[in-house]
This record gives C-alpha cells, structure tokens and sequence, in this order.
C-alpha cells in the first residue's frame, strides 16, 4: 500500500476495461462496508472500489431478512457460556463477544455522530433473554447468572423464575402454558436488534460520497498477482457480458460463503487446508402485528442435546423499516451452494488436495451434525410449528409463514491429522498482509466493526501507530478491556445509548 503522501486522488482511477485502486472490496455487506469506512476515515485519500455480483447492496447474509438480527453480546445466548463436566459454567467466550458488539457500537455512535450514517434506524432497543425448561436447566440457568452479574458488561442481568413476573414480561410465551411446566429466564434490557442491511446502505452511501466506486452487477472471475505486487482483479459486468480489469495494491473479501472460493483463485498459502460446509436455514415469520406486539425480547433457548451451537432456538422480535414483526428459528437444511444466489457447483468446484482431507474428517466425526441435519430435512412445516409452540404454546400455523434465510459456511480448518469444523469467523490473510478475507459465520455481522479491527492489524501494521489516535476517536475502547474498566464502559455506554437513540427506549 502507498503511503497517503502519494495517493493524492480518494476516487480510483479508470480508463474503458480498467481500473486502478488502492483498496478493492469484493462483495457489498456489512463487513466490506464497514472497513470501507474505517479506511475511509484512517487514510481519506486511498481509492475506494467495491465489487458486488448482484444488483444491490446486503442482498445476501447482510440483508434483514436472511438472519435473526440480534446484535450478539452474549446476553442471552447460551451456546457461549458452556457448562463442564464439574457443573461450573465457562463465561470467557461471553466477554469476549461482548466487548466485541461494544466496538461496534461504539463507531456506529461515533458514526451517527459525525454523519457517516444518516440515522440510527437500523438499531432498536429489544431486551435479550435466556429461556430454559427443567429443573437442570434452571440451575444451570442460575448459575450462568451467577458467573457472569458480577461482570460490568452484564450488569443489569436479571434472573426470573417466578411464574407470574414470567407472564407478565413474556406474555406470547406464558398463554397456555402448563402450570407444570418448570420454566426460567434470564433478562437484559440492554439487548438490540440490528437491521444490518439498513446499516449497510448506510455505509456504502457514506463511501460514495466520500469518492468509492461501487460497481453492481460485477462478478470476481479471476484474481492473481502481478508481478508488481499489486492485485490483478478481472470481473464480469453481468449485465451486458464485458469485463474489467482492476488493478489493486489490497484486496479484502467480504463475499460471505463465497470468501472461501475467492481466497483460493488467489493463491495465497495461507487458505490452504481451508474448506467450508454450507448449511442453509429457514425461520417462520410472523408479521401480523396483534400477534407481535404480544412478544418484546428475543429469546434464546437451548440446543437439543447433541445438536450443534448453530441450531439454538430463538423467538425474535424484528424491527424493520420501523416495522414490528417476530421470527422463530433457525431451521437447518441443506445445499452445496455458499451462497443464497449461489451455484450448485460450489461445494464440489471448492474442493481442492490440501483440504480434502479436513472435509473426510468432518464427515467422519460430525456425526451428531449430520444427524440433526437429517432430522431438520425430513421435518415439516407442521414439525416447525410444533417447535415454535415449546415457545408459545398458542401460536397457530395460519400466522407464520416460513422463509429462507441466509446461507452459512462453517469453517473447516486442517487440525493435526484431520480437521475440525469452527462455528465462528476466522479472518485469513497472506503474509504480506496484501489480501484478506473474512470466513465464518456467527457471531458474524454483529460484531463487524471488531473483526475489520482485527484486519486492519494484520494487513497494516506499519501504518497503526499513525492511525493510533483517530482509532481511540472512532472506537475509543479500542485495545483496552471494558470487562475490567467498568467507569469507562459506564462513560460509552451513555454516550452510545444517547447517540444510538437508545436512551429512552422501552421494553
């Protein structure tokens, strides 16, 4: 990358068939439109461009309808606080997520604040909620309270077992249960949900006007070095069949499940071993308003045993377009395609000697994730309706309808002599530090701002001291622990509340 001394232009160079730019974002969701306005802010006269194979902004997983739009900080997931064999419950993974979302809305704030983003209206207040049934369950409930009520980042953290405050917070969930029934919750009001498409056209509207050249409708085809060290980009206009060639000195791809086929055309040694398995999803939706408006919170429950961490169930309030709606899900299902628009031919077509062998593995010991996508295949929409009725026991089937969701690529990585399947987000990058992508799903869009952190260390560090002090404006909690700072988490949270519209909102 050039220093900012000698990239005097902030728009990227052009002639018919070529472009020439600093900074080449393939794929326009909430990642590549979130380090497009970090870099935009750290280094204002690099060029922009953004590559996008379909006709508009977030349409895949960014898009507020392809996931659940929890802004993920732990406080009601339960798959991030594991119970061990001792009965103590690990909440680690719970900080770190948190204080990841915190990163996140601290540049959204921050954002709003100096008009890098319109409005707050892709955020809402939307209290988080764990659900469990059984008396097992509720001690281990209660102790997950007990680990993590004492951490600032979680304060506020209530823990419910009384039947009636149960009905009258979550009323949906309370008509027609059975008096027998053993249930407990634990409550945030500090939850959000997050229209990350709206965020998203946000952003990218922010980098054109800041100069970015956003091209619709253009597919990566090829993507190799050149022989001086810059990217050679090829993609096709999928609207009248010609090509252009860009010329990039760094490249990140943010192409969702597509990522990993893209990484592979260029080379880099660093995705070898790498695989990915897709798995699709559904969830019911609700948009009859009398319905919605019986449930405020999203409501995370527990996995069945033996069920991976993606299948935990979630009742969710939606907030889009300033519409209150519920979803309930995720169902699971399954196709070769990495992408909702995808193709047939990816799974096979990603396939390569260096990663066969973590992909067998898989198949060989993910036997419990074979066997709940079994199940998941052959359950009908009746099953789901069932499913959603362990939640709201009175829902009737004529007011849910079912949609499909986002497509998800775990991450197969090689381990020893085999391979393990991740249900994170794993950032891979050449050594130089010259191209990145971002790999994974959950906790995904969520904790965005974080993950584009975490490439800018590895992809800039010469220029990091330099950008040190405009990091600390744009994320001021950057590199220091909110979890043991609590008067500084106090300190941003009232400023983001305030920023994010988030002060006065109610339960």
């Amino acid at each position: 990358m050039t220093s900012s001394a000698n990239v005097p232009a902030t728009r990227p160079s052009s002639t018919p068939g070529r472009i020439t730019t600093d900074v080449l974002l393939v794929g326009a969701g909430v990642m590549s439109a979130t380090l497009g306005a970090l870099l935009k802010q750290l280094q204002p006269d690099w060029s922009v461009t953004v590559l996008e194979r379909l006709d508009q902004p977030a349409l895949e997983s960014s898009g507020p309808w392809n996931n659940a739009g929890t802004g993920h900080s732990a406080l009601c997931e339960l798959n991030y606080t594991p119970q061990g064999p001792d009965g103590s419950v690990d909440v680690s993974k719970a900080v770190t997520v948190n204080e990841e979302f915190q990163l996140s809305r601290q540049f959204w704030a921050h954002a709003v604040d100096n008009g890098l983003l319109r409005d707050s209206s892709f955020i809402n207040r939307v209290p988080h909620v764990s659900f469990v049934r059984g008396a097992e369950n509720v001690d281990y409930l209660r102790k997950r309270y007990d680990a993590l009520s004492g951490n600032p980042l979680f304060s506020g953290l209530e823990m419910i077992d009384d039947a009636d405050e149960f009905a009258r917070r979550l009323p949906l969930m309370a008509a027609g249960r059975s008096e027998s029934d053993d249930v407990a919750v634990s409550w945030s009001d500090r939850g959000t949900d997050v229209d990350f498409g709206n965020l998203t056209r946000q952003l990218l509207d922010q980098l054109t006007t800041d100069g970015a050249d956003i091209k619709y409708n253009h597919h990566v085809k090829s993507l190799s070095r050149d022989t001086d060290g810059t990217w050679k980009v090829v993609a096709k206009d999928r609207r009248n069949g010609g090509s252009v060639a860009i010329s990039a000195k760094f490249v990140f791809v943010g192409a969702g499940g597509g990522a990993i086929k893209l990484l592979q055309k260029s080379g880099i040694e660093e995705i070898k071993g790498f695989a990915g398995f897709p798995v699709s999803g559904q969830f019911l939706r609700c948009l009859d308003t009398s319905v919605a408006e019986q449930h405020q919170a999203k409501v995370y429950g527990m996995a069945a045993v033996g069920a991976p961490p993606m299948s935990v169930p979630h009742l969710d309030t939606r907030v889009i377009d300033g519409q209150r709606s519920l979803l309930f899900g995720p169902f699971a299902g399954w196709t070769p395609k990495f992408l909702k628009e995808g193709s047939f031919t990816d799974l096979p077509g990603s396939i390569r000697l260096d990663n066969l062998v973590p992909m067998a593995a898989i198949g060989m010991t993910s036997f419990s994730l074979i066997k709940y996508l079994v199940l998941e295949l052959a359950k009908t929409r009746n099953g789901k309706v069932d499913d959603l009725r362990v939640f709201a026991p009175e829902a009737e089937a004529k007011d849910w309808e079912l949609i499909t969701a986002g497509q998800r690529v775990q991450v197969v990585r090689k381990k020893g002599r085999g391979g393990a399947l991740e249900f994170g987000t794993t950032v891979v990058n050449a050594a130089d530090g010259s191209i990145a992508g971002l790999l994974g799903a959950s906790p995904g869009a969520s904790t965005a701002v974080g993950a584009m952190l975490d490439v800018l260390e590895r992809c800039f560090p010469q220029h990091l001291d330099g950008w040190a002090g405009k990091l600390k404006e744009l994320v001021p909690s950057y590199g220091v622990s909110l979890a043991d700072n609590a008067s500084l988490l106090e300190d941003l949270t009232r400023w983001t509340d305030q920023s994010l519209g988030l002060s006065d909102a109610t339960a």
